[in-house]
């Protein structure tokens, strides 16, 4: 079988060919800088001290009293006897601790306003937690925290043990895909409260919003849930909304510790499919 030979180059086919690369390089370092005038990675900036992310900027005229526990930070509304919102990080490696779930609640004697736990007797709601106790197997005294009456909101079974439970196990997910991850959640303060229950005047929120941000993913990434204090019809995809919706809905305002440009992208974002396909 005979095989066919290339035809040599001459040395005016080298030139051409060395002229054509350099043309090409040059071509695709162009393209490349212009890219990057107009793309946040996240190597572009130091991810914010963790305390720094958990800051929420809320409107002065919204009674709150700031705590700190072990695991959580907590805006508790001393009016309304529910939190504000509560902020935590929750790490891959938190993900996996051992403390057993306790379900004893607790009042925080130390905190004006704080309910008592008979007050939710008889009321049909549950004493729902904002920052999960499974979020906190990592210690024991942040998983008791979360049982501090201050950590709880009144809500309907259906979203408890349904949509808002289901968000929560995603949330476990996402931390151990991207090392970590900055949730805060809380009710929706803003809406008129029409209900109120217990020796306490406990009230009842009509909505719930969650938002997560992902600060070490590549690039970094956001998205905000809204659900009703009822079933969530078409499930947590469904109650999907951006970060700049919730501090619409809510007058809070979340990661302004972020880098201006980064803070637009992530609060812009509302990608769903993308946060489910994480691995």
């Amino acid at each position: 079988m005979s095989t066919k030979r290339l035809p040599k180059l001459t040395n005016r086919h080298r030139h051409i060919v060395a002229l054509l690369v350099i043309i090409a390089i040059g071509t695709w370092q162009l393209i490349a800088n212009e890219c990057n005038k107009h793309t946040t990675h996240a190597t572009d900036f130091t991810v914010p001290d963790v305390n720094l992310l958990l800051e929420v900027t809320t409107d002065s005229t919204i009674p709150q009293q700031i705590i700190d526990y072990t695991g959580m930070r907590v805006s508790f509304n001393p009016k309304l006897h529910i939190p504000n919102w509560v902020a935590w990080e929750l790490t891959a490696d938190e993900t996996n601790g051992k403390t057993p779930r306790t379900n004893k609640f607790y009042k925080d004697e130390r905190i004006e306003g704080c309910p008592e736990t008979y007050d939710y007797n008889y009321s049909g709601f549950d004493r729902g937690h904002m920052a999960p106790a499974g979020d906190m197997k990592w210690d024991r005294q942040a998983m008791l925290e979360t049982f501090y009456m201050t950590n709880i909101c009144p809500q309907a079974k259906v979203l408890n043990t349904g949509s808002w439970k289901r968000l929560e196990e995603k949330c476990r997910q996402w931390a151990k895909a991207d090392s970590a991850i900055i949730i805060i959640c809380g009710p929706v303060t803003n809406d008129p409260i029409r209900e109120y229950f217990g020796d306490s005047r406990v009230a009842v929120p009509k909505r719930f919003f969650k938002v997560i941000l992902s600060p070490y993913a590549y690039p970094p990434r956001g998205i905000g849930f809204l659900m009703p204090n009822d079933k969530v019809p078409g499930g947590i995809q469904a109650a999907a909304v951006s970060i700049d919706e919730i501090e619409r809905v809510t007058g809070l305002d979340f990661f302004s510790a972020l880098p201006d440009e980064v803070e637009r992208e992530v609060e812009s974002q509302c990608d769903f499919h993308y946060w489910s396909t994480i691995r």
